[in-house]
């Protein structure tokens, strides 16, 4: 009789920065202005992923509010004085 005996294991990363936003963006704006200026964040955010560590598990209630339990990656941004967030 053979029996196959199987683990996964999974394993994250998280990598923030902060970006000071122009004083005339309204909160509503914020999602469209970070997409229409990814150039603001993406390298720098590239950059700090690749020293960041691996930490075991998903990764979720650490942090920011991530809320994709079903997907592989996710990237979001918040302002905490506001208590506004969202998904980009």
């Amino acid at each position: 009789m053979i029996v196959k005996v199987s683990q996964r294991r999974v394993y994250h990363k998280i990598a923030e920065l902060e970006i000071v936003l122009p004083d005339n963006i309204k909160l509503d704006d914020v999602s469209d202005y970070l997409n229409e200026n990814e150039h603001l964040f993406v390298d720098r955010l590239d950059n700090k992923m690749s020293v960041s560590e691996y930490e075991y598990g998903f990764g979720m209630g650490i942090g920011a509010d991530w809320t994709d339990k079903d997907q592989e990656g996710e990237t979001r941004f918040d302002i905490d004085e506001e208590k506004f967030g969202g998904h980009l």
